[in-house]
């Protein structure tokens, strides 16, 4: 298959990388900064989601067959904090974990609809033959929310999990199916000064398993649904975080 992931240089995303190669399928990978395999984009930019899709489009020989939306941050914001910091918090939060996710699984749906790799959903005229899938890597806290500083990064996973429901649900019928994986904490670099800072052993013991999970783990989860989940699962959301919140 012929995969585009983003956020691809680290932890869950490098994984990724590393599982979809080893299994022989053909991979576009993304970070802010890109380097010799990764194509930059920096989603701050609300432009830079159609210019990655087209570069990768390209890249993969003008086929996309799976998205994988795994890029995001995860930056604190004080409750208290003044009105115009609380506000660029949300807005950079939401603008590069959720609306560049959407944009991206809007060219796709386009795509594979049949309309080209530039296309939007207005100028869709054609059904494509085979459909797409698209992975998007949310969290635990989309449902049991997160700490007092992270009400941004909650609500905008929880954004992304409703949208691959949305997705799941409407285009189905043209086998785009659509799938979410929430993760709780991940032996990561984007999550080790949060635990760190909150105590570590403590948000240890709120796991049953007792450990936090590898990139590997949630890799192979990416990876089973991007290349061989049963189409009957479009929708579904798998949780892999110890048992730290079971829905």
């Amino acid at each position: 298959m012929h995969i585009l992931l983003t956020g691809a240089s680290r932890g869950i995303g490098a994984a990724t990388l590393a599982a979809l190669d080893a299994a022989g399928h053909k991979v576009a990978g993304h970070s802010t900064r890109g380097d010799d395999r990764l194509i930059a984009a920096d989603f701050a930019d609300p432009a830079a989601s159609r210019r990655l899709w087209e570069q990768a489009f390209d890249r993969l020989d003008g086929r996309i067959d799976v998205l994988v939306n795994n890029a995001g941050v995860f930056e604190a914001v004080d409750d208290n904090a003044a009105d115009d910091a609380w506000h660029a918090a949300w807005a950079r939060t939401l603008q590069i974990n959720l609306q560049a996710s959407a944009d991206l699984c809007r060219l796709a749906i386009a795509t594979w609809r049949g309309a080209g790799s530039g296309a939007t959903p207005q100028s869709n005229t054609l059904r494509g033959p085979s459909g797409g899938r698209i992975v998007n890597v949310a969290s635990r806290a989309a449902y049991r929310g997160d700490s007092p500083k992270h009400w941004h990064y909650a609500a905008s996973k929880a954004g992304m999990v409703a949208m691959t429901k949305s997705i799941a649900r409407g285009y189905a019928a043209e086998n785009i199916l659509a799938f979410a994986v929430c993760p709780g904490f991940t032996a990561s670099d984007m999550v080790g000064d949060y635990l760190e800072s909150r105590g570590g052993a403590a948000l240890l013991a709120d796991i049953p398993l007792g450990r936090v999970a590898t990139p590997e783990e949630i890799a192979e989860v990416i990876r089973w649904l991007a290349t061989e989940a049963p189409p009957s699962a479009t929708g579904a959301v798998i949780d892999a975080n110890g048992a730290s919140y079971v829905r």
